[in-house]
């Protein structure tokens, strides 16, 4: 007996699965090719602080320390090696005018050196004295010397005379005619081999006295080096001034060039401040700044850069421009606004610890729904106390996380919740 057979539907119930599976595959494919794989990071709202970026006038200023110091420090060192102390006259703190004794010191071998140096000066200037006489003596006898063959050439030169006349007449003979010529000549040439002895004897005793003189004006050099050294016994203070420090005890035995003490020159003040050196290349002289004491500001102006950097920071020198404070002292701090440059307009967001972390390179900035920060390039260019000039990569009206990312590691996404 034939069965019917049922016709079945297009799709079965296995297909069906089937193809839903498949879809199911096929979406997470696509999302893994096409998904969002940013890291993200849950962060309570609260715990954040945003800041909106705005176009305002920049003011390019830095606020520093100063801290005041006299307008110029002289320090005291020992000139001479092996002084010993003998007397204090002078202590710490204590107000002195130039020329006044500080200290008072003994030295046995600077002694020995002044009483060799006189010796030794008293003996040149004798010899000097010594070779004066003997050249005046010398020159003397040779003066005469040559007055008495002057004299017997005079005489010889009229018998010569005579003889060539009684020659003529043949009343002498030729011998004697001869002699009276040749003692002529004679007489002659020792003239003047005296006057080129007279000569040749002056430009050695001129030239010995000389030397002496040169000896005798080194030794009195020495000599007044010397009893200036000793003189120098006595520490005077070189300038006046505040006697900060004396490292000085009676019966001390100091070394030359041994740190003793300092003189504080209170003419003036000025100001030590210590900078970023982030800012190295735009400080520099005639730099105006303007710092507060006791509710009154002053003006003052960089004076001298020390380029050396020393734990990220330089040192500079401001002196101040009008005025000085009258109560200022040494050692006194103040707030100091350094002008940097011209004001201008410039898209700016506040001050924060995001910097830390990015180095001014990148920020978070918040979509306008307020629940998604997302990290952005950027280029700061100048900063001051309150803002950042950002020069690229942000808008005014924008939204930036400014605190610190030291707590989100490096995700890409910032999930905001309240």
């Amino acid at each position: 007996m034939d069965k019917i057979i049922e016709k079945k539907g297009w799709v079965t119930k296995k297909q069906i699965w089937y193809g839903v599976f498949a879809l199911v595959i096929l979406a997470l494919i696509l999302k893994i090719a096409f998904g969002d794989k940013s890291r993200k990071l849950n962060v309570d709202l609260d715990k954040v602080t945003v800041e909106e970026v705005k176009q305002d006038l920049f003011k390019d200023y830095i606020a520093v320390i100063g801290t005041v110091a006299p307008i110029q420090t002289i320090y005291l060192d020992a000139t001479e090696s092996g002084s010993r102390v003998e007397e204090i006259v002078r202590r710490e703190g204590s107000m002195v005018k130039k020329g006044d004794i500080i200290a008072r010191f003994s030295n046995t071998s600077l002694v020995i050196d002044i009483s060799r140096t006189e010796s030794d000066a008293s003996r040149t200037t004798n010899e000097l004295r010594n070779a004066r006489l003997s050249m005046q003596q010398q020159l003397v006898e040779s003066q005469s010397q040559l007055l008495d063959q002057n004299y017997k050439l005079q005489q010889q030169e009229r018998a010569y005379q005579r003889s060539i006349e009684l020659h003529k007449k043949n009343l002498i003979s030729d011998e004697e005619y001869k002699r009276s010529k040749e003692d002529l000549d004679y007489t002659m040439a020792k003239i003047k081999l005296l006057k080129e002895s007279i000569r040749q004897d002056s430009i050695y005793r001129k030239t010995q006295v000389v030397t002496l003189e040169n000896d005798v004006t080194r030794m009195q050099q020495n000599l007044a080096i010397v009893r200036q050294r000793f003189e120098g016994l006595n520490l005077r203070a070189p300038v006046a001034g505040e006697l900060a420090s004396l490292d000085l005890e009676v019966g001390q035995v100091v070394s030359m060039g041994t740190r003793i003490g300092q003189i504080n020159v209170l003419d003036s003040y000025k100001l030590k401040v210590e900078i970023d050196e982030h800012y190295i290349s735009r400080v520099t002289r005639n730099l105006i700044g303007v710092c507060d004491f006791s509710g009154t500001s002053y003006k003052a102006k960089i004076t001298k850069v020390y380029p050396e950097v020393k734990n990220g920071r330089f040192t500079v020198d401001m002196e101040f421009v009008d005025s000085i404070p009258s109560d200022i002292r040494i050692g006194q701090t103040s707030r100091i606004r350094l002008e940097l440059g011209e004001s201008n307009m410039a898209i700016l967001i506040p001050r924060g610890g995001f910097y830390q972390s990015t180095g001014g390179q990148w920020i978070f900035v918040v979509d306008p729904s307020g629940t998604v920060a997302t990290k952005r390039p950027i280029r700061i260019n100048r900063q001051n106390p309150l803002y950042y000039e950002v020069v690229e990569g942000l808008k005014p009206g924008e939204k930036v996380i400014v605190s610190s990312y030291d707590t989100f590691g490096d995700v890409d996404k910032l999930i905001l919740k309240k």
